[in-house]
């Protein structure tokens, strides 16, 4: 099997090509100094460099791989969720590429495959799944927070997800409260680690609900109401440390503490952690204590596989033609706001 994988759901152009479970090329081409500018991704600014980037971040990924189009015997890419301009770039030029060669197209659910991401292992990634077991899986991003029970692979059902801001959301927002800019979750985790959790007392929405849902706006806004009422804080770089590793604090330990309830309700042993916010550090100590404790066992997706790329994509695509989902047809469209059950 040799599948070529596009994604295009936000700020990162990306294509990789797939043999019998091994991503033997993936090529990525970010956006975030273009958006870095304006604070966040800007749509129309995205799609420009989709429709720039998309062609030759394919043909350097087929190079790499030394596989010429004609040999290709499938596609997968993104059909959502996403930025439905930006998704609409990938969709359609896999959609003709899948008709002039004549090849099934597979469409991939973008936050499905970040789910399944932990299970794609080593350098180049291979699809692990003999290695699978039933597990709770946080997936932490700029646009998602979900807790969902997998119980065997592309068997899950979510438990819970954010009600207004996603975790990663609130670390951007937060980070542009303090001026430190876009992305600014990395600078905060950064930060942090010189920092004080506990020099400021920010509130934990939701935490004690019991439900598995989060809410993370009530803590950005906990944030502006005491830069407010401190702004010489703000301005103080030698407190700055402490105001990121207490806002993270806040944000960790929700994270952490809901994950741990559901867990222990479902009976599971195996927690995994995947999306753009699995990249910070003091989530990934947390858990990894919290699985310590409790004779759980982590799985953490790759640093690489944690921000978009076209490797999950394609990983997955594979992996949902051999157990039989039916090819897109070429009337299908994208799906912007397409859930993972769904």
């Amino acid at each position: 099997m040799r599948l070529l994988a596009i994604e295009t759901s936000c700020d990162e152009t990306s294509a990789a090509v797939i043999v019998d479970g091994r991503a033997v090329s993936t090529v990525v081409s970010s956006q975030i100094k273009i958006h870095a500018e304006y604070g966040g991704v800007v749509p129309e600014l995205a799609t420009r460099e989709h429709l720039r980037n998309l062609q030759p971040v394919v043909r350097e990924a087929l190079e790499q791989a030394d596989i010429a189009p004609t040999e290709l015997d499938a596609l997968a890419a993104t059909r959502g969720p996403g930025l439905p301009p930006a998704l609409m770039v990938g969709w359609k030029a896999a959609q003709s590429m899948a008709y002039a060669l004549g090849i099934p197209l597979m469409g991939v659910n973008h936050v499905q495959a970040h789910l399944y991401s932990p299970w794609f292992v080593g350098d180049p990634p291979v699809a692990d799944w003999n290695s699978f077991e039933p597990n709770l899986s946080l997936i932490v991003s700029g646009g998602h927070t979900l807790l969902v029970k997998v119980d065997a692979p592309l068997k899950h059902k979510i438990l819970g997800s954010t009600q207004d801001d996603a975790a990663g959301e609130c670390f951007d927002k937060v980070a542009k409260l303090l001026g430190l800019g876009y992305p600014g979750g990395p600078v905060v985790d950064r930060l942090a680690r010189e920092g004080d959790p506990a020099a400021f007392d920010f509130a934990r929405p939701m935490l004690n609900q019991p439900n598995d849902d989060f809410s993370f706006s009530g803590l950005k806004t906990s944030v502006r109401y005491f830069l407010e009422k401190h702004p010489e804080l703000a301005a103080d770089n030698a407190r700055l440390p402490d105001l990121c590793a207490s806002a993270q604090a806040a944000i960790v330990e929700v994270l952490a503490k809901k994950t741990l309830r559901a867990a222990k309700r479902e009976r599971v042993k195996c927690l995994t952690l995947s999306g753009g916010v699995a990249c910070n550090s003091e989530l990934r100590n947390q858990l990894q204590s919290v699985c310590d404790e409790n004779d759980f066992t982590l799985r953490l997706a790759s640093s690489d596989l944690c921000t978009d790329n076209a490797a999950m994509i394609g990983l997955l695509g594979e992996r949902m033609m051999e157990q039989g989902d039916d090819p897109a047809s070429m009337e299908v469209d994208i799906h912007p706001g397409w859930a993972i059950n769904a």
